[in-house]
């Protein structure tokens, strides 16, 4: 029989908290992380506005010298693996090492150091750029960083899939406990792109919202005003452990990862296929491997990037797998108060789904005051929902038309 999979731990650094308890508060009482810009100078942008990951200190996981030689999005990633690890209560050591591994998304890395390196070239050459710079860009010393920390010798990788980078890194890490290569995965995204040239390139491709004068409001997902998404950062980690072994230890069970389902659409370089079919397909592959029906499912956190193509695209897939039970499903985003966390997103999402199920509340989408005619679905507007959540998915879905969605269940022993 392949072996059951449960989430034990859980970490995030989000726009609306960088511990579970603040996170979850914030996120079940519809409270906006989005403001202006603090980091760099928007004159001259289109948009000025995102969710940063407010009061974060390295040094609070890290030590002064090697944090100065990592990037922002390795201490995330960094900082929240060890708050999923304490929130575990699961400890690395030299007798199980080998058998935790690491898997850690991210859509772009250290674009932030790339652009520092840049100008250090242009205004003193070659011998300005300095030799820490190729690993702080790279997409992969997330997951490196997090192994050399905690010391963890299992396999050990990056997903780079855009906004789908956490959820499969996530889906990758279920797969690699189920097929014994490791019994313990520390898994999830990390993104901190919200940097001159990360804010610039979304502006040109007039992907972001430019509802400036009310950041709070401006990501708006199924809403008929919705003009573009918000730009987040942050990290989401989970500890996932191989069931028999988180029992004998004692651990506190989130709930059991049962699902997994990976799709292209094949259509277009940054636009959905506005059909829906590949995010239906992937939807269907997870509850398939699962082994549940549709009408199993309590709640969908969904992709919802307040995009007018995407929004419309995510609800057909719904409804085309869901037929008419998909107008009895609860279904939020909730970047309607995080923003979009690019890499980072489907691992905090998926947090949010273990924790709709431990808690059983349903968090809400914000800014939803008037709903897209083509989005007629229940998306818990405004205020949060109490439910007894058994079964939730999670969507995401990024540029180049990867799609990855998961399915959780409530561990019932």
């Amino acid at each position: 029989m392949p072996r059951r999979v449960v989430i034990t731990g859980v970490g995030v650094i989000s726009p609306v908290g960088s511990d579970k308890n603040t996170f979850w508060a914030n996120l079940t009482g519809g409270k906006s992380g989005i403001g202006p810009i603090t980091t760099f100078d928007t004159e001259g942008y289109s948009s000025k506005i995102a969710g940063e990951v407010p009061d974060f200190d390295a040094k609070t996981y890290l030590d002064p010298v090697e944090a100065r030689r990592m990037n922002r999005f390795q201490h995330f990633a960094v900082g929240a693996s060890a708050l999923a690890l304490q929130d575990s209560g699961f400890e690395i050591t030299d007798s199980n090492a080998e058998s935790v591994g690491v898997i850690i998304g991210s859509g772009i890395g250290g674009i932030g150091s790339m652009e520092e390196a840049h100008k250090a070239l242009l205004r003193g050459g070659p011998r300005k750029v300095g030799p820490f710079i190729i690993p702080m860009m790279i997409t992969d010393l997330a997951a490196g960083h997090v192994s050399l920390t905690f010391g963890a010798k299992g396999p050990n990788y990056c997903t780079t899939s855009a906004c789908a980078s956490g959820s499969h890194a996530i889906g990758e890490g279920f797969e690699t406990i189920k097929r014994g290569i490791a019994d313990t995965m520390l898994v999830g995204g990390a993104e901190a792109s919200i940097t001159p040239l990360g804010v610039a390139s979304f502006c040109g491709a007039r992907a972001l919202s430019t509802h400036n004068d009310e950041p709070q409001r401006a990501s708006r997902p199924f809403d008929i005003a919705r003009d573009g998404f918000v730009m987040g950062e942050g990290s989401g980690i989970v500890v996932l452990e191989e069931l028999s072994a988180a029992l004998n230890r004692g651990a506190r069970i989130y709930a059991e990862v049962v699902g997994y389902g990976a799709t292209a659409d094949a259509y277009h370089v940054t636009q959905p296929d506005p059909s829906g079919r590949g995010a239906m397909k992937a939807m269907q592959t997870a509850l398939e491997e699962a082994g549940l029906d549709t009408t199993a499912i309590d709640y969908i956190n969904a992709h919802g990037t307040s995009t007018e193509v995407g929004d419309i695209a995510e609800t057909k897939a719904i409804k085309n797998l869901f037929g008419d039970y998909a107008y009895s499903l609860l279904v939020s985003s909730t970047k309607s108060m995080t923003g979009h966390l690019l890499g980072a997103a489907g691992a905090v999402e998926l947090i949010a789904c273990a924790l709709a199920i431990d808690t059983g509340i349903v968090p809400p989408t914000i800014n939803l005051d008037n709903p897209d005619p083509e989005c007629d679905l229940n998306y818990v507007p405004h205020t949060a929902v109490k439910k007894d959540v058994t079964t939730a998915l999670s969507n995401s879905f990024g540029f180049g038309g990867h799609n990855a969605s998961l399915v959780i269940t409530k561990y019932e022993g």
